[in-house]
């Protein structure tokens, strides 16, 4: 049996936020989702800061970013964590408004694992969440402490 997911999702749109959370409760991804308003919140949950300083290290854990969010930006995030040894070996997908692909192409070279556009409309959102769950369902994410234990498969 494989450790529960926890899914950090850093995303500073409430609407977006509950659709994430309402449609991966639909699924059957056996998850717990960690919601964040922006990216200095998502740095703070990571290195243990402020309010998440005693949460314990996860056994398996993936990161869903935003992008343009407030005080600090995805790309920024993105960059902290693939710079951090400690922290570059777990996944980060980033869900985006934009479909220009020289922005996507800035997050792969910085080292996304995928980059999903959000659908403007909400049910086709919901639907992009459900099959990344689908998706998420069968694949082994890292440990935040042991990289070499798993990996993306």
């Amino acid at each position: 049996m494989t450790a529960p997911l926890t899914i950090l999702y850093a995303e500073d749109d409430e609407g977006h936020a509950t659709l994430v959370r309402r449609n991966l409760g639909r699924t059957a991804l056996a998850s717990d989702a960690v919601h964040v308003r922006d990216g200095q919140e998502a740095l703070d949950y990571m290195y243990r800061r402020g309010p998440w300083s005693r949460r314990t290290p996860h056994d398996a854990l993936l990161i869903l970013l935003d992008l343009n969010m407030p005080r600090l930006g995805g790309l920024d995030v993105l960059d902290a964590l693939k710079q951090d040894a400690r922290l570059a070996h777990i996944p980060v997908f980033v869900l985006t408004t934009t479909d220009n692909p020289t922005e996507l192409d800035r997050c792969y070279a910085r080292g996304a694992a995928a980059c999903l556009v959000k659908p403007l409309d909400y049910g086709s959102f919901g639907d992009m969440v459900r099959r990344l769950a689908d998706f998420l369902a069968t694949a082994r994410m890292p440990s935040e402490t042991q990289p070499h234990s798993a990996h993306v498969s």
